[in-house]
């Protein structure tokens, strides 16, 4: 997939409501479930049993399938490795919430995958200690890795002639002979050790992706040299869907889980809980564009419901990784089904 997004216009970054057409509708073609409970989050602390409950009822809907455990099977094996990308950096109630985490691998476990075999990870140890994840990794038994400790594989990278600022702990950082600086490694931790990724995001706002979530979470929480790309929802808009396209990364991402339970509809990595909502919800699907359109509709819906001006929508992004065939960001293509 490498460079064919020079083929693109990233064109501009406009606002989420004007970001899908209203023609004649198209043939839904993905499913997302949505599972709701109003008791999941009370005062911002989760009960692990509800959110436990709301994730088996979603796996359930989304693989037609009548057991918990059954259900997990259909995306995963014993013999797997299975990653569980987190969204760290935020904390605990702003990014993704250890409840809900440690809903999936309670379900992984109970489907036959060993303890030994499930990773808890993303970009940077620290940030998972911070938020929580290696206390619940102790506590079931599993594994914590980050991304940039793991190192970065020599092999495998995004190349584009936009050269980086590097930095402490990229792979080429130190480095002066020609070309330095055009690649982004993608992290050992995914190329030499998983073989499967669920995506769990928070439904949470990015002042230039439109959303942290599926596509921005996983692309840029798994390489380095990642600083000529941050602040510009043009160069977002081009190397986030490139990124995820790399056969080595988005190839082994099986299922994709947005962490609803809480909506923060302004502001990024710092928590901001008076421009949140609570929604008490968990969405699944295993088309990860179709959850980040959805995303972005309902951070635009808040903002409405708060008497805010419009948030900005990175459309640029979503329609090159449907171009690149990674998901469907036509809503009108969205087969959304809220469970009883």
């Amino acid at each position: 997939m490498i460079g064919v997004m020079s083929f693109f216009t990233a064109g501009p970054v406009v606002a989420a409501a004007n970001l899908f057409s209203t023609a004649t509708p198209a043939r839904a073609t993905v499913r997302v479930v949505v599972a709701q409970d109003s008791r999941a989050m009370r005062a911002f602390q989760t009960d692990d049993a509800v959110v436990r409950e709301m994730v088996a009822r979603a796996v359930m809907a989304l693989t037609d399938t009548a057991e918990p455990a059954a259900a997990w099977r259909t995306f995963v094996s014993p013999e797997d490795v299975v990653g569980l990308k987190v969204m760290a950096a935020p904390g605990a109630l702003g990014g993704t919430r250890p409840a809900v985490v440690g809903a999936v691998i309670e379900g992984l476990l109970s489907a036959g995958v060993p303890a030994a075999n499930v990773v808890i990870w993303d970009k940077q140890w620290e940030a998972l200690h911070a938020a929580g994840f290696v206390a619940l990794a102790e506590r079931l038994g599993v594994r914590v890795a980050g991304a940039a400790a793991a190192g970065y594989d020599p092999a495998v990278a995004y190349d584009t002639p936009l050269l980086g600022k590097l930095v402490w702990g990229d792979l080429e950082f130190g480095r002066t002979n020609a070309g330095v600086g055009r690649k982004s490694f993608v992290t050992k931790l995914v190329t030499c050790e998983l073989t499967k990724i669920i995506n769990i995001s928070p439904l949470l706002n990015h002042n230039h992706a439109g959303v942290a979530g599926q596509l921005y979470g996983l692309a840029l929480g798994s390489v380095d040299n990642t600083w000529r790309f941050e602040n510009d929802a043009t160069r977002l808009a081009e190397a986030v869907p490139e990124i995820y396209a790399l056969p080595e990364l988005g190839d082994r991402v099986v299922l994709n889980i947005v962490d609803a339970l809480l909506c923060q509809y302004q502001g990024y990595q710092r928590v901001m809980l008076h421009y949140s909502t609570v929604l008490n919800e968990i969405w699944m699907s295993r088309d990860p564009v179709a959850l980040d359109v959805l995303s972005l509709e309902e951070l635009a819906r808040q903002r409405e419901r708060a008497g805010m001006p419009p948030g900005q929508s990175n459309q640029a992004l979503y329609q090159n990784a449907a171009l690149l065939e990674l998901g469907v960001a036509d809503r009108r293509q969205i087969d959304l089904r809220r469970l009883p």
